[in-house]
């Protein structure tokens, strides 16, 4: 017994003093966020939703922050950090939400916070095909930090119509609620984040690739999100149908995607023009399905290339042009002109006159209108979701609903709800914007106020003094503090001209 415990005291010294058995480095630096949320109410725009607790993961990088998923953070009211092994919770603030990438920063008021805690570095290069990873979080099911392994199955440039193209990380290792957020780590650096899983099927996760963070850690250097260069307002298709590439001349061997149709809404001048098949990016051939070769045992979307090789807000592109080479430089905006934006990490805009509710779409409330709500409108003719995806007509051009419904009053009578209901015009006048729906408003004389809706909705005629009573009422009865949201009181305020 004696000899046994000789034996393993010393194996122990040994492993120590080889650091068989050392500490994981990793894991003081990942990190458990409770969060408060208060989303939108997009039904009653100038109050927020029942605030909703949730968690997630976070891991501490370099400059004293802390790196997270946007969505778990988004309209946070409280933010708490708790380390590893302990179970304090110290206030914490987000720094820069950037939703169309789902990546945040946050930060703690006390610096000393991160003494005991290193930053983590990101990976310089994307990770080999079924390289293992290990991911740290804190999922549901536990309070201890939590440590899962897998291999990288998949990696890809994907794009969406809300969203950049974005390289995506496919892991094949344990992820749960409470993992978003968490680091995945490949030989001691974070080789992506964790932001989603499919609910479907068995262990397929996805990450946000390190490359990707150091791409939005440059451009919030500032402390401004600004976004990633892309190309925009084009369609593109494959170019491997046979007739379609003898219709474009295209040599045997040329690769390529053809523009399908070019979005010229906004007025700006295009480098290209339909029919064109963009051949390479910069030097970089692109083939028949639209991607480049990265390296030997990996091919992207060519879109993966775009911010990549911009340059003064333009990036050179070869295409094939009536049976000819040339060269285009094409725009790599950083913003995409919506007339549908998202919304983001901030709150409707509204403003209230006697029963009516007005705000302006977005996308997160664009989503939500499906089924029966959505056959209401189309059986209307409403053009409210045939727009979703449009860019302005003219400068400041948004689409302006009232929110929900009428507000009941006595005013109302005979009148439908109006549910989401798109305004065409005042008093004879089309509605530019919501500042300008609110100036019209405030400008009007005569007895009476008209408002007309796109589609098939009722006109509403109201008298004017009827509805300036009638908004001190309902606010008054519906615990409604303000009469509209702050970018508005220039508008309501101002003088007519």
């Amino acid at each position: 017994m004696r000899l046994g415990g000789w034996l393993l005291g010393g194996l122990m010294v040994v492993l120590a003093a080889s650091g068989g058995w050392a500490k994981d480095a990793i894991r003081d630096s990942v990190v458990k966020l409770h969060v408060t949320q208060r989303p939108p109410d997009f039904l009653r725009p100038w109050t927020k939703a029942n605030p909703a607790t949730g968690s997630g993961s976070g891991v501490v990088i370099e400059g004293k922050r802390i790196l997270t998923n946007a969505h778990v953070v988004t309209h946070a009211s409280q933010l708490f950090v708790q380390a590893s092994e302990t179970t304090d919770r110290v206030p914490a603030k987000v720094l820069i939400v950037a939703p169309d990438i789902d990546l945040a920063l946050v930060t703690v008021d006390d610096e000393s916070f991160f003494d005991n805690r290193p930053a983590v570095p990101l990976a310089e290069a994307i990770p080999d095909m079924k390289a293992t990873v290990n991911v740290y979080g804190y999922p549901i099911g536990g309070d201890q930090l939590s440590i899962t392994e897998g291999i990288i199955s998949r990696i890809e440039c994907i794009r969406s119509a809300l969203s950049p193209p974005v390289l995506r990380i496919q892991i094949d290792a344990a992820l749960n609620p409470g993992n978003s957020g968490g680091p995945a780590i490949v030989d001691g650096k974070i080789a992506g984040l964790v932001f989603s899983k499919v609910q479907q099927a068995e262990n397929v996760g996805y990450l946000i690739s390190a490359e990707e963070i150091a791409t939005f850690l440059a451009d919030c250097a500032d402390g401004d999100y600004n976004g990633k260069p892309m190309i925009r307002g084009i369609a593109l298709q494959t170019t491997d149908n046979e007739a379609l590439r003898a219709r474009l001349q295209l040599p045997k061997d040329a690769g390529g995607l053809m523009i399908s149709k070019i979005d010229t809404t906004g007025g700006e001048e295009s480098p290209f023009k339909a029919w064109d098949v963009i051949t390479h990016v910069g030097e970089e051939p692109i083939d028949q399905q639209g991607t480049v070769k990265i390296r030997e045992d990996l091919r992207l979307s060519f879109f993966y290339l775009v911010p990549k090789l911009a340059k003064d807000g333009a990036v050179p592109m070869k295409v094939w042009r009536d049976g000819k080479p040339i060269d285009v430089m094409a725009p790599t905006p950083t913003k995409a002109p919506r007339l549908v934006p998202a919304l983001g990490d901030g709150y409707p805009r509204y403003f209230i006159h006697g029963p009516m509710v007005f705000t302006t779409v977005t996308q997160e409330l664009a989503v939500q209108i499906v089924g029966p709500m959505e056959m209401y409108l189309r059986a209307l003719r409403s053009p409210l979701l045939s727009r979703q995806f449009d860019r302005p007509a003219f400068e400041g051009e948004e689409l302006v609903i009232i929110a929900y419904r009428l507000i009941p009053h006595r005013i109302t009578k005979g009148y439908d709800a109006m549910t989401l209901a798109l305004v065409d015009t005042i008093n004879g006048t089309k509605v530019k914007n919501l500042a300008h729906l609110v100036e019209l408003i405030r400008d009007a004389d005569g007895e009476f106020l008209t408002v007309t809706f796109a589609g098939d909705f009722a006109t509403l005629v109201f008298r004017r003094q009827e509805l300036i009573d009638a908004t001190e009422e309902i606010l008054a009865d519906e615990g409604i503090r303000n009469q509209y949201s702050p970018d508005l009181e220039e508008a309501w305020k101002g003088k007519k001209e």
